[in-house]
């Protein structure tokens, strides 16, 4: 029977995010929780609904319990976690396929790039972008920013992207920086056919996204390199190199191949034509 002495309690759901902020995770209690602090207090300043998803993947210290304890006094924060080390390139996959924000952005756990800079990112996006990418190579030749990297890093780093300019990622002076921003459908899209577990799931992504006609901002960003990173320059050059040409078989193949753009949703405004590692 029913009561009609009970009240009438609808309950609402959150709303959903406007962003999302994935962080790849491996072996990093003791970088992360600084970052995470850093990215809450700003983002709380902003008063827009956010979620930051960090991907254990498959850490041998104590990540996920640090991960949790943050998320005890921070409910926007979600571990997600992998039983076995992936790469990096699997770790955020991982979390965009996860990612409910309109807009979605990956980051590093040791806050080389600060969160701060993510809104000359979402300035480019607004302006008309599909994603937006940091680029250290650009900030180091212009005023008022700050790239503090050790000379032998800056020098492979330049080798390096020539080498990716020659075999097909034209235009893009900085493919590797760990601060990229992408509207949603973009993400859906990209990540649903990468397959690149390791560094060079950067290189396929933009690969992929020149190759679809995507447009891409390369944006400027501070950024101080941070001790404890886990990139060796020549090793893991050489395989980001080798992934590349494995990407381009996969290309000519037609692995990539797709006849349509993604819809626009109602928030996206319509889109012009247009080994395992770690950080």
């Amino acid at each position: 029977m029913p009561t009609s002495d009970c009240p009438n309690v609808t309950h609402s759901a959150p709303p959903l995010p406007s962003l999302s902020v994935i962080i790849p995770a491996y072996n990093e209690a003791n970088r992360l929780p600084p970052t995470l602090r850093r990215i809450v207090g700003h983002l709380e300043t902003r008063q827009a609904p956010y979620e930051i998803l960090v991907v254990d993947d498959g850490s041998k210290d104590e990540t996920a319990e640090v991960v949790e304890r943050l998320a005890d006094r921070h409910a926007q924060i979600r571990l997600l976690r992998s039983p076995v080390n992936m790469g990096k390139g699997a770790a955020v996959r991982h979390g965009m396929e996860a990612a409910q924000g309109d807009l979605q952005l990956f980051t590093d756990a040791d806050g080389a790039t600060p969160i701060e800079e993510l809104e000359r990112l979402e300035a480019a996006v607004s302006a008309g972008a599909d994603l937006a990418i940091g680029s250290r190579a650009l900030a180091s030749r212009a005023a008022g920013f700050t790239v503090r990297a050790g000379w032998y890093r800056s020098a492979l780093g330049s080798l390096f992207n020539a080498l990716v300019q020659r075999l097909g990622i034209q235009g893009v002076s900085d493919t590797q920086c760990g601060f990229k921003l992408f509207r949603r459908a973009i993400a859906r899209d990209l990540f649903s056919v990468s397959c690149v577990d390791g560094y060079a799931f950067d290189l396929e992504l933009l690969y992929v996204a020149k190759r679809r006609g995507y447009r891409i901002a390369e944006v400027p960003v501070n950024w101080t390199d941070q001790p404890g990173s886990k990139v060796r320059p020549w090793r893991d050059g050489l395989v980001m190199i080798r992934e590349l040409l494995g990407v381009r078989r996969r290309d000519m193949f037609g692995f990539y191949h797709r006849p349509y753009r993604p819809a626009p949703t109602r928030i996206e405004p319509a889109l012009a034509p247009a080994e395992p590692s770690h950080f």
